[in-house]
């Protein structure tokens, strides 16, 4: 098993001490939990604006997706993490829009105490290479 650290520029830089994704070669790719950051300024986007920040979070997933050579299309399971589930409704009319049909990952979703940078929503996934 060969590991292949994934970083791009075009989602924002780590917060932490972990990779935005690693792809154990020609199998899975495990994309770290993207938040509302702006990769070009670091600064969250559509504060108090959950759409916003929802499309921004698919978007800096579909940065590091594209660095590794996949897509939306192959992801297989995705986390999602909620400050409030009562913000469900709204996240997932988002979500919908890029994992809907027959093509739809595995999901769970579960709300939590905090997130990092005090964001509303955070999503990771895994797709196949």
């Amino acid at each position: 098993m060969q590991r292949t650290i994934i970083n791009t520029p075009n989602a924002p830089a780590p917060v932490g001490p972990y990779n935005q994704a690693v792809a154990v070669t020609g199998q899975l790719l495990f994309v770290s939990g993207q938040i509302a950051l702006d990769p070009a300024t670091g600064t969250l986007v559509g504060p108090g604006d959950l759409t916003a920040q929802t499309e921004q979070v698919i978007a800096n997933l579909t940065a590091i997706l594209t660095a590794a050579g996949a897509s939306l299309d192959n992801v297989v399971k995705t986390s999602v993490f909620l400050k409030d589930m009562n913000d469900f409704g709204t996240v997932n009319g988002v979500y919908a829009k890029y994992f809907g049909g027959d093509h739809a990952p595995a999901r769970a979703c579960v709300e939590v105490a905090r997130l990092p940078k005090d964001v509303d929503v955070e999503i990771e996934c895994i797709a196949v290479l």
